[in-house]
């Protein structure tokens, strides 16, 4: 499996993963996604906001048992975010067919549309329209680098914009989704585990910076005479890194895009996105705050206007006990419990159904970057605690 995705969306300069949502990349995965069913005898479904499903059982009998993550990436990604949860759930069901369990539940493999939010902006945007989190009118809204918005990247690629929104009846028929995921730190090669057990998301959100400076000639204007939103734009990003060491959070200016973009040309516009998380809501807004305040501080003294739109939010989510215990109990406490700063859509749809998540351990920490790695046995590992998983949850 493994080697069949692989080269799909793999850029030949960087060695990164370019698998943006409605995407030829995307519609590859898609494909490959579909083959892994039917090869498997399950019954592979596509549903109003684009997200899939291979199920083994019938789904209308009610308390699904559901493992799975999603394929697309972030721009020059690594080949384990996402991927590695998709291959490690079709990989522990043939594991339960070798050890002749007896499916008692419905269950299924499911594979998340647009989750990195890569092109669109949004993060999880194939959960958030199924948890009612997104609005159809907001989701029509998300525009790419392009201009193209939403819907007709998803007509472009064949599927229908009309039918998204809310799916809560599909949802109500899962009794448990469990995530499998690539750690995206290094808790668990400190600590020595191959796998562990979610505790916690951290509160997270990204925040667009806009600066609206002056155009001028970079040779001829004086420095006395300029409205330069980059120097407000330099003073933010520094601000955001000094405000979240002080704080315990992160805080990360990762994009950016100036306007005119010219080398001998002082900017118009400077428009750069905040992402920063923390480990408890109130850290997280004091961080944001000050780091817009600096914003408006330097903006002000460089005669710049700013505007700051809050682009997504995700709350924290601590994972229901009772579910985490459960697999804590059934992995004989084998494996530690850990929080991490990263969104997942297993954090989404928390809020509407229970669920749960393993991370696998990554041996440099180091994730969206093609140097993204998990040893073969630990991916093994996590596929046999997996499995022990869904053995119990879907086969008593």
């Amino acid at each position: 499996m493994w080697t069949r995705l692989a080269p799909i969306g793999r850029e030949p300069e960087t060695r990164g993963y370019r698998r943006y949502a409605w995407t030829g990349a995307d519609a590859e995965c898609r494909v490959w996604f579909r083959e892994q069913a039917e090869a498997r005898g399950l019954v592979h479904e596509i549903d109003r906001n684009g997200n899939q499903w291979a199920w083994h059982g019938d789904p209308a009998a009610g308390d699904a048992v559901v493992t799975g993550s999603h394929l697309d990436s972030v721009p020059d990604g690594g080949a384990f975010d996402g991927p590695l949860g998709v291959v490690s759930a079709f990989a522990a069901f043939d594991e339960l067919r070798r050890r002749g369990a007896e499916f008692t539940k419905p269950f299924a493999v499911s594979n998340f549309g647009d989750e990195e939010g890569a092109r669109f902006g949004l993060a999880c945007v194939g959960s958030r329209l199924t948890a009612g989190q997104l609005t159809k009118e907001r989701a029509y809204e998300l525009r790419d680098g392009d201009g193209v918005s939403l819907p007709q990247a998803m007509e472009a690629a064949g599927y229908d914009p009309e039918a998204i929104g809310p799916d809560l009846e599909r949802l109500s028929r899962i009794g448990a989704f469990v995530e499998l995921h690539v750690e995206q730190g290094r808790a668990l090669d400190l600590s020595g585990d191959p796998v562990g057990i979610a505790s916690a998301i951290w509160p997270h959100g990204r925040w667009r910076f806009d600066f609206r400076g002056e155009a001028n000639h970079a040779g001829t204007t004086r420095l006395a005479d300029r409205r330069d939103p980059m120097l407000s734009y330099a003073e933010t990003v520094l601000a955001a890194r000094r405000e979240a060491e002080l704080a315990g959070a992160v805080a990360t200016f990762g994009k950016v895009a100036v306007e005119p973009n010219g080398v001998n040309a002082i900017p118009s516009l400077v428009r750069g996105w905040l992402d920063s998380r923390a480990p408890d809501q109130a850290t997280l807004d004091t961080v944001v705050a000050a780091v817009e305040q600096a914003a408006k501080d330097r903006a002000q003294r460089d005669g710049v206007d700013l505007a700051v739109v809050r682009e997504s939010f995700t709350p924290v989510v601590e994972f229901g006990h009772a579910l985490r215990d459960e697999i804590g109990a059934l992995l004989d406490g084998r494996a530690p419990l850990l929080g991490t700063g990263a969104g997942h859509d297993a954090g989404i749809l928390s809020g509407a159904i229970p669920t749960a998540m393993l991370f696998v351990r990554n041996p440099t920490g180091i994730s969206h970057s093609p140097a993204e790695h998990a040893a073969e046995d630990d991916c093994v590992a996590g596929v046999l605690a997996l499995a022990d998983v869904l053995e119990g949850l879907a086969c008593r």
